[in-house]
């Protein structure tokens, strides 16, 4: 056990944290990268094109608490959220790629809600852990 968590689920929430954060910070150096793609998403939809720079910040920022255990069940429910607006882009009924892209979106979503409600667990920079349920 470590910290009233068994072993196995502290190192599985650990991994969880890692892997969604993973997803997110990619996003933002993909944006950071090529912002022309993310821009003409944008533009497409009638949304200002600056949107992109606060969209990388919060990717990054949030990836980057995901991975240290900060905030997790805040970071965790606005990427879900922000998974679930980001999947309309994807809304596309016609294009079979778009629609997988759209369902995992809200896949992404409901993994951050399971982080969101499991908290951090014992590995993570606060030092303080969720108590167990």
């Amino acid at each position: 056990m470590t910290d009233g968590h068994p072993t196995w689920q502290a190192a599985a929430l650990l991994l969880a944290r890692v892997l969604i954060a993973a997803l997110f910070l990619g996003g933002a150096v993909q944006k950071a990268a090529d912002p022309a793609q993310v821009q003409d998403l944008l533009a497409g939809r009638g949304w200002p094109v600056w949107l992109i720079w606060p969209a990388l910040a919060f990717n990054a920022g949030a990836g980057l608490a995901l991975i240290a255990g900060v905030a997790v069940t805040p970071a965790a429910l606005a990427l879900a959220a922000y998974s679930g607006v980001t999947s309309l882009f994807h809304l596309i009924p016609e294009d079979p790629w778009q629609m997988t892209i759209f369902v995992k979106n809200w896949a992404i979503a409901g993994g951050c809600l399971a982080l969101a409600a499991a908290g951090p667990g014992p590995f993570a920079l606060t030092g303080r852990v969720r108590p167990p349920r």
